[in-house]
């Protein structure tokens, strides 16, 4: 009997035992029968339990596919509709947000970048544009986009037939729904389902998020920055560490999780909790991917810093204190275009995000989040603004900062399942426009 389930009072109810009276007993558990003596005449375990099992993992994490993909393809047909009813892509080139077709658009900027690694592989080199002297001194390289993604794209399109944009495409899609099941979890872990459903809401509509069925690898990066996070949260720490080393050969920003994962594991030692070989193994190879990516770039460019070389001096990317940031934050407010890389429409979008991000982060700090939520929060929010870089990307760049749902989808549990819905649908709708077509068409992804 389980104590904890007995009803108050029963253990008093029942009579004292005489002095005299032996003691009873004591409970005993049957030995377990020998490892190396396989018991083949036990009966087997009740028929269809994987059935159930199924049914029931399918009845928990369902609607959280569900909902998911339905306001996902609300906002991507409200793109694709958008795109046709325009058609200025017909007018562009095939790399920069053009194409015959609107679906084509999805696989332009960055999306060509991906496939041409996925088909030919990296040949990182440091090449001078001849007689350059401004901001772009070098000519672009492959080496600037981390592999995991295209390696992805190649297998994929190598087991499936598919050609690398539907591979792309796919690998995006997959890794999207695995994006929308982490934040879910954590939500959940931290406050309940309907918060777990409203953070997975939000993720398909957020600012940004036209990216998540594209040929783009933000989709994989964020499934692993979640599952990375909700490792640390329920201590798996080799887990934890594995994924974050995978996160590292995606994207640069994962430094900043890299740097959470750490300061958890740290954290972890120091209260002795966990022992000392699991958080020290998390500690050990989360970075390894990142600066192995960044150490095989530099030994083939023959400068060890070669990567941070091409950003700046190919894409004009590097790190500036927020100078380019400020100026832009003070430039669009007043109707100055002047600003670097001014593409006024999506920039307005992206400060809105970085002042509903900023908003929102004293909201995430005051719920007491765990740590890895924080310093993955702030340091990815340092990272992105502290940089010099066309800043239509941000929004994208900030899809990351999924903590910060947190406020939002404990607030937006109290609403009834139609309202949350119908709330998220709407949104969705117009996410068609301001996360997708502005995103694509009026800036650069």
């Amino acid at each position: 009997m389980n104590p904890s389930a007995t009803p108050a009072g029963a253990w008093h109810a029942r009579p004292p035992r005489s002095p005299s009276a032996p003691a009873p007993a004591p409970a005993h558990f049957p030995a377990p029968a020998p490892a190396s003596v396989p018991d083949h005449g036990s009966p087997p375990g009740p028929p269809g339990g994987w059935r159930r099992s199924l049914r029931r993992t399918a009845a928990h994490l369902g609607p959280v596919l569900a909902l998911y993909g339905t306001l996902k393809l609300i906002g991507f047909t409200v793109f694709m509709c958008l795109l046709h009813s325009a058609g200025d892509h017909r007018t562009k080139n095939p790399r920069f947000g053009g194409g015959e077709r609107p679906w084509d658009v999805l696989a332009t900027w960055d999306g060509w970048w991906y496939q041409q690694i996925a088909e030919h592989g990296y040949d990182p080199a440091l090449v001078p544009v001849p007689g350059a002297t401004g901001l772009i001194t070098l000519e672009g390289n492959s080496a600037a986009f981390f592999p995991l993604y295209p390696a992805l794209i190649r297998l994929t399109s190598e087991t499936t037939g598919l050609g690398s944009y539907g591979a792309g495409l796919l690998v995006s899609v997959l890794a999207s729904f695995a994006a929308a099941l982490g934040i879910y979890a954590i939500a959940e872990l931290l406050g309940g389902r309907r918060a777990g459903l409203a953070a997975a809401g939000l993720w398909a509509v957020w600012p940004g998020s036209g990216v998540e069925w594209a040929v783009y690898s933000d989709s994989l990066y964020v499934a692993l920055a979640a599952w990375t996070c909700h490792a640390v949260l329920t201590r798996r720490w080799l887990t934890a560490g594995l994924l974050a080393c995978l996160a590292g050969l995606n994207r640069p920003t994962a430094g900043a999780l890299i740097a959470a994962v750490a300061l958890a594991a740290l954290l972890a030692l120091y209260r002795r909790r966990d022992g000392v070989l699991r958080p020290l193994a998390a500690l050990a190879v989360a970075p390894l991917g990142l600066l192995a990516y960044l150490a095989w770039v530099g030994h083939r460019m023959g400068d060890l810093s070669g990567y941070f070389t091409l950003q700046s001096g190919a894409w004009a990317h590097e790190w500036d204190f927020g100078v380019q940031t400020l100026d832009v934050l003070t430039s669009l407010p007043v109707g100055h275009r002047d600003y670097l890389f001014a593409w006024p429409f999506a920039d307005l979008i992206a400060v809105a995000v970085v002042l509903l991000d900023l908003a929102l982060l004293p909201l995430l700090i005051r719920t007491r989040p765990p740590l890895v939520l924080i310093v993955h929060t702030v340091l990815t929010l340092v990272l992105v603004l502290g940089s010099q870089q066309i800043f239509s990307n941000v929004s994208r760049y900030l899809l990351p900062l999924f903590p910060l749902f947190l406020p939002l989808a404990f607030a937006l549990r109290r609403l009834g399942r139609p309202y949350l819905f119908g709330l998220l649908g709407l949104a969705a709708l117009a996410s068609g426009s301001y996360a997708g077509y502005a995103l694509f068409e009026l800036g650069v992804p």
